[in-house]
């Protein structure tokens, strides 16, 4: 099973709001990460982030990275967004 959890931060670092999205079909890592953002992204009804070279170099090396205002193409209410992988199989 694949988990990803996704939590949104205000500007005083205190958590607004998470979700934990599960996995189990039988695709490709990248594949999983980006149906999980686009589902968190639904259920927050937000647009989904830009990744950005800092994005992608954290995510890789360690299965976590933030989102921050500069990632989405409209404005938000938090601070930033935050994905983790909390569990692969």
């Amino acid at each position: 099973m694949f988990r990803l959890w996704c939590k949104l931060y205000d500007d005083n670092g205190r958590l607004k709001k998470d979700i934990v999205l599960e996995n189990g079909d039988d695709i490709n890592r990248t594949r999983k990460v980006f149906d999980a953002v686009k589902d968190a992204c639904y259920e927050f009804d937000l647009a989904e982030p830009i990744w950005l070279e800092a994005n992608i170099k954290d995510f890789k090396a360690h299965s976590k990275t933030r989102f921050r205002k500069d990632n989405f193409m409209e404005s938000v209410d938090f601070e930033y967004m935050e994905i983790q992988v909390i569990e692969e199989d």
